[in-house]
């Protein structure tokens, strides 16, 4: 028979009756032929709540202890969905991350997975059972436990997937697959058939929420084909694998956006070797990620050097680049939060020029200024203000003609 790995997120499961709707989902699965090992999330706001009492305890607790507690809220999970499948008559099994030996490195609270034992779930499998597992979390070699970080289920299920060459890692969630961007913004929004690895990694790095950007890299590492489908309706869903040199492949696959963006800048900077490495080294030590950065070159011989970082270390970034400016004798220092990144997702863009001036004469009609450009093999990045986000996305999602299909394209 052929082997999927499930995986139901915390709104899937969020309650009793989802648990309920679960379980009548295994159901069919399983009346398809297919043997089905589980993959599941703390309920809906379970994992919130047991962060709450932790720093109610103590404002900063032993990341050890962090992982004793947070992993309990899967455990709950895997039993109440082994309960379910018994009422309806289906022989199931729960495991938490411990007990099937999905080992893990020593980084309580983001933990990555070295190895994991398949025979105790090859064995139920053999008998007829339904393997439920709790994502999220491992087992260090020396017995302790330890958690994936937020988002970690999805990387969960398909280092399973991986492990047991299932032949899909299917990922239920809210949403009923991957958009061309997303309908809040953009009504006319599309969901796509399929996508692939690379353009999957890129729109999660770029803001889309659907899934971690973890689990992608390991499904492409180790080709396990993902499929993105709702929990709540039938259908589908995405398929994300490596892309197939008959599919006739799209200019453009999405629109991704992020508004978690801050941009610096430090003006009239010496223009002299190692200059970069003075102005980043000291943001790189306070452990900020820097994300696109631009420099220009004066005619007096100074630079101006801007780049951008997680709105959340936008002050102490700042700080830090206002000490930086005395040091080097810079002119002054600029910043501004109140910026997005718009960003064009495709592998069509390796075989076509001209989506950049595409893109940058659809904002144009709209009056939009960009302040910055980034570009990849398969990605355009512009950083706008902040109030032009939807316009920017939908006159972008108009120009490249994402709500068609490629055939209707």
């Amino acid at each position: 028979m052929a082997l999927y790995v499930h995986k139901y997120g915390g709104t899937s499961v969020g309650s009793t009756e989802r648990i309920r709707h679960v379980a009548d989902n295994i159901v069919k699965a399983r009346g398809r032929g297919e043997d089905i090992v589980v993959v599941v999330s703390a309920m809906s706001g379970e994992t919130n709540r047991l962060v709450t009492l932790a720093q109610d305890i103590q404002a900063r607790p032993e990341p050890r202890e962090m992982d004793v507690l947070l992993a309990t809220g899967e455990q709950i999970t895997i039993a109440l969905l082994c309960m379910a499948l018994h009422e309806k008559g289906i022989p199931a099994c729960s495991y938490t991350g411990g007990q099937v030996r999905i080992v893990t490195d020593r980084a309580h609270t983001k933990a990555r997975i070295l190895n994991i034992d398949t025979d105790r779930i090859l064995s139920d499998l053999g008998r007829g059972r339904v393997v439920v597992v709790a994502g999220f979390q491992g087992i260090t070699e020396d017995g302790d436990i330890t958690t994936l970080g937020r988002g970690g289920s999805d990387t969960t299920a398909v280092a399973l997937a991986a492990a047991l060459k299932a032949s899909e890692c299917l990922i239920y969630t809210d949403v009923d697959g991957v958009y061309t961007t997303d309908p809040r913004v953009e009504p006319r929004a599309r969901r796509l058939d399929r996508i692939t690895f690379e353009e999957m990694l890129e729109m999660a790095s770029l803001g889309s929420k659907v899934l971690q950007i973890r689990s992608v890299e390991f499904a492409g590492k180790y080709n396990v084909p993902l499929r993105v489908l709702s929990s709540f309706k039938e259908g589908p869903g995405t398929l994300i694998s490596y892309e197939e040199e008959n599919v006739e492949k799209p200019l453009i696959s999405g629109i991704a956006f992020n508004r978690d963006e801050a941009k610096l800048t430090i003006m009239g900077v010496p223009d002299r070797p190692g200059i970069a490495y003075k102005i980043l080294g000291p943001i790189a030590n306070a452990n900020i990620e820097v994300d696109m950065i631009v420099q220009n070159i004066g005619e007096d011989g100074t630079t101006d050097f801007t780049f951008t970082v997680h709105r959340n270390d936008y002050g102490k970034a700042l700080d830090i680049l206002h000490s930086t400016c005395a040091e080097l004798g810079a002119r002054e220092v600029a910043g501004d939060d109140k910026i997005v990144k718009v960003s064009l997702v495709g592998v069509g863009m390796r075989s076509h020029a001209g989506i950049a001036s595409k893109m940058f004469e659809a904002l144009a009609k709209e009056g939009i200024n960009i302040q910055m450009i980034s570009t990849s093999e398969i990605k355009i990045s512009v950083v706008l203000n902040e109030k032009y986000l939807e316009l920017a996305v939908r006159s972008l999602h108009e120009a490249f003609n994402l709500d068609q299909s490629v055939e209707a394209a």
